[in-house]
């Protein structure tokens, strides 16, 4: 199959898929009775029309190409990146320095990942932004909770913007005989990650018995995680075929970026919980914000990303 028809099965494939949930919620809200809600049932619709939002997005963007991807991903590192800021303590004497973490780190970094330049891209937040961000706030010659302050700031930068792009960064790796099909790679990497999260969700809602953490997630569960995960993994081993992985590489990979996620989930929980809130923001209808649907994606993204170029790139 050419690069193309692979795309277009797997799309095929995932809007199958949502329209088979779409009937079956809709079905299930038929059958409800008018005076009474179930509040499952319309979270459920909830995530299903959002999940149809967010395909039609990515699908745009790949259509695309490399810079649509690019575009979108830097799109969403600043929505990210400004729900994370509002839940910070920051003072007067920070707002140069989110200036520019904002309108130059950011859309640098994003364009260091569009030319190429794997030299600079990886050190240019933990390193330069590491570096100087704190200067350009105590320039401002303000000391009180400056700790605190820039450790959050940092913090941001580097979810929000440098983890997050490590997934755009899948379009730079050379991968012999890969050519042409780096869409796709990122198509896995997603998926997989989604759809562990989804999955995690059914399992823990059918069998949970087992809390993992209910000081920080209630609803995770270990059978939830367990069943999550493997799950995942076998289907990281059947989607293959749009990698340069043979199965059993596939499953690997699969099995270690839906435990990064996992886990990725809880710190992201954790942070939350420590600021009191529920959902980073509300801009998705059924999952919150921006971060509530990549929570598990920025952990999972820069393992992935260097897991493959140490063992696939030439």
């Amino acid at each position: 199959m050419t690069p193309q028809e692979q795309i277009f099965a797997l799309f095929a494939g995932i809007v199958g898929i949502l329209t088979v949930a779409t009937i079956t919620g809709q079905v299930l809200q038929r059958r409800q009775h008018d005076a009474q809600s179930n509040p499952v049932i319309e979270n459920l619709n909830a995530r299903i029309n959002s999940w149809w939002a967010m395909v039609i997005l990515v699908g745009i963007a790949f259509i695309c190409g490399k810079t649509g991807v690019i575009v979108l991903f830097a799109v969403l590192s600043f929505a990210a990146l400004r729900e994370f800021v509002t839940l910070t303590y920051t003072r007067p004497a920070d707002h140069w320095a989110l200036l520019i973490a904002f309108f130059a780190v950011l859309p640098l970094q994003y364009f260091l990942i569009w030319d190429e330049w794997y030299g600079l891209y990886t050190v240019l937040i933990p390193v330069y932004a590491f570096l100087f961000m704190p200067i350009i706030s105590i320039l401002r010659r303000d000391p009180q909770r400056f700790l605190e302050r820039v450790t959050e700031m940092q913090w941001g930068l580097m979810i929000c913007v440098f983890c997050l792009s490590h997934v755009p960064a899948l379009l730079t790796l050379d991968i012999p005989g890969y050519e042409g099909r780096h869409l796709l790679l990122i198509a896995f990497l997603i998926g997989i990650v989604q759809m562990s999260d989804v999955l995690q969700y059914i399992w823990g809602k059918l069998f949970g018995r087992h809390k993992i953490a209910p000081a920080v997630s209630p609803s995770k569960t270990i059978e939830g995680f367990a069943g999550g995960v493997l799950s995942a993994t076998v289907l990281g081993s059947g989607l293959w075929w749009i990698t340069p992985f043979n199965p059993w590489q596939a499953a690997c990979l699969a099995f270690v970026i839906t435990l990064m996620g996992f886990l990725g989930g809880l710190v992201m929980s954790a942070i939350k919980r420590d600021r009191g809130v529920k959902d980073w923001g509300s801009i998705i209808e059924g999952h919150g914000g921006i971060l509530d649907r990549l929570d598990s994606v920025v952990f999972a993204a820069p393992i992935f990303f260097h897991m493959v170029r140490y063992w696939w790139t030439v």
